[in-house]
């Protein structure tokens, strides 16, 4: 099932950084680190929480400046600095089996360990393939052994989930819907099958909304994945299962899909770093296509070093996807230098611009305070930051929705009962196709078909369909003017954080306006990096919420390097589950 007629593809560089100066950092009774209180006025009374102590910093409004000029990052004299989170975990993995100091059986073993022990409260695999993940490890084991450590590819030992809407050949491939249960696609997807050929073991399939279509995972044709920071929260979606996944360290990293925010939504509501690529970036070849023009295969990982390693892998121009870029891939990790190694203004005269109608009506206050915080946080760091209008923000939901479900009813016409999937008997053909079709698809997939049908019928077709292409171009036009000034765009990645399970399934609409920060990026085709940047209050230790980068096309090395620099320097905040206390 892929939108194609043919089968549906080191170390760091040392700069360095050092923080401006700090107040001293005093550890709480649960290890988080957090600055001493300033003045009242400067920050709200922190947030109690039953297994961690979170401070929340209300920063001032961001003051407009004048342009200034932009340099890139800065390569000046280094200043050490104490070491912070987040360690790069491929790093680690790939650093102990080399010294032998441990197996990939064992590192399998530890992961495997942990999802049997979460996955009943999160469901977030659809398909585990936990004996072929140790088959592969100790194979590895044994090629290591026999003097092969040169010929070990970068992700060897990395466990890896992959959404089930890219294709597997090895396991089943359903796209969260049961008009596809039990399909076993005869290849493996352009992005799979490039991890594979760096060593990583995909462990299982991760579940998501029935073909992408949807914004919690409660819309999966098998089961509803929950939040690891609060089960009973949601985990956002299109790609919940995957962002859960990498949230509870069930895997390593994992695979996503992003066709309006599908990664960067679930990325901030499990508090983990997501990144939608510039579209053509990575090959859709094996990608269940939902909408050809939006649809893009991102990645999720706890640490930004991670997902570069992961983009760098993924990346490149593939013969089979026409829609493949062939602009060369950099070796993404090669700028992202370690905390001691930063100097103290790494951002110095980086241009950011914060997009008003982002932190507007609608938006929850504490989304708001912790993305002023993270934007305080960039200007400590030596970027320029300030506030830019773009009018045309709005205008991109509605048009996203014509033009994704328009393309939806196109592409999912292949799923009919004869060609893939799950058949009912019936006196005639179009009969076959249409018990088929209304037994094997979801509510939300049939109304989306209904809706993109709608819009491209005789009649509706220049007032919806033809309308929404030309807001598209608004929309990319008003990008591009931002971008000429600005080097990175910032704004919330939702509205709010994680929500609670059942607390939107009756008001669609309410869902859809969540999609409301990441839409416009699609319809750009541009890259963003969502990382995590703060809490608001909720469950039993605060919810994350991730701050949304956005930058010009094939710009992600660009975007990476910042959030590299931005995650290692918030060393008061934590982003593991408290379902993970115990680990």
């Amino acid at each position: 099932p892929s939108d194609h007629q043919s089968p549906p593809t080191q170390s760091p560089n040392p700069h360095t950084l050092s923080l401006p100066t700090s107040k001293p950092q005093t550890p709480t009774r649960t290890g988080v680190r957090r600055r001493t209180s300033p003045p009242a006025a400067a920050m709200p009374p922190p947030l109690q929480a039953h297994r961690m102590l979170l401070s929340h910093r209300r920063a001032s409004p961001i003051p407009r400046r004048r342009f200034t000029a932009v340099s890139s990052l800065s390569s000046a004299p280094a200043k050490t600095l104490a070491p912070g989170p987040p360690a790069s975990s491929i790093l680690s993995i790939r650093e102990s089996l080399l010294s032998g100091e441990r197996t990939a059986a064992d590192i399998t073993s530890e992961y495997l360990s942990r999802l049997r022990r979460t996955e009943p409260s999160l469901r977030s695999f659809i398909h585990v393939a936990a004996a072929a993940a140790e088959r592969e490890a100790e194979e590895l084991d044994r090629r290591i052994a026999s003097g092969g450590r040169d010929a070990v590819g970068p992700l060897a030992g990395v466990l890896v989930g992959v959404k089930d809407n890219l294709c597997t050949a090895s396991m089943p491939s359903t796209g969260g819907s049961r008009i596809l249960d039990g399909f076993q696609p005869a290849y493996d997807a352009t992005a799979v099958r490039r991890l594979r050929e760096a060593g990583a073991i995909v462990v299982g399939k991760t579940n998501l909304d029935e073909f992408g279509m949807g914004s919690t995972t409660e819309g999966s044709g098998f089961q509803v994945t929950t939040n690891p920071w609060d089960d009973s929260r949601v985990p956002g979606g299109s790609s919940g299962g995957s962002a859960s996944a990498v949230s509870a360290r069930q895997c390593v990293v994992s695979l996503g899909s992003d066709t309006g925010g599908s990664v960067r939504q679930p990325a901030s509501f499990c508090g983990v770093v997501g990144l939608k690529p510039t579209y053509g970036r990575v090959s859709r070849f094996g990608l269940m296509a939902y909408a050809s023009s939006l649809d893009v295969v991102g990645c999720f990982g706890s640490s930004v070093f991670d997902t570069a390693t992961i983009l760098s892998v993924i990346a490149g121009h593939d013969k089979m996807d026409s829609t493949s870029s062939s602009h060369d891939v950099p070796d993404y990790r090669s700028d992202l230098a370690s905390l001691s190694l930063l100097e103290s203004k790494p951002l110095n005269n980086v241009r950011i611009g914060i997009i008003q109608e982002t932190l507007g009506e609608g938006v929850d206050a504490g989304v708001i305070s912790s993305i002023r915080s993270a934007a305080s946080h960039l200007e400590q760091l030596g970027s320029v930051v300030e506030e830019v209008s773009m009018p045309s923000f709005s205008l991109g939901l509605p048009a996203y929705y014509i033009l994704a479900s328009s393309e939806a009813s196109s592409n999912l016409s292949r799923y009919d009962g004869i060609r893939y999937g799950q058949q009912v008997s019936a006196d005639d053909l179009n009969e076959m196709y249409g018990d088929s079709r209304a037994n094997g698809l979801g509510h939300e997939v049939k109304m989306r078909i209904l809706m993109g049908t709608y819009a491209l019928s005789a009649g509706y077709y220049d007032a919806y369909y033809k309308r929404a292409q030309q807001v598209r171009t608004l929309v990319k036009k008003s990008f591009e003017e931002a971008l000429g000034k600005y080097d990175i765009l910032i704004s919330p990645a939702a509205p709010s954080a994680a929500y609670k399970i059942g607390e939107k399934t009756n008001d669609p609409l309410a869902m859809y306006a969540g999609d409301i920060m990441t839409v416009n990026v699609n319809m750009a085709g541009l890259p963003a990096l969502v990382v995590p940047c703060g809490f608001v209050e909720g469950g039993s230790a605060g919810l994350p919420v991730g701050l949304q980068m956005i930058g010009s096309p094939f710009s992600e090395g660009k975007l990476l390097r910042v959030g590299h620099i931005f995650e290692q320097t918030l060393p008061d905040l934590s982003f593991v589950p408290p379902l993970l206390a115990d680990d």
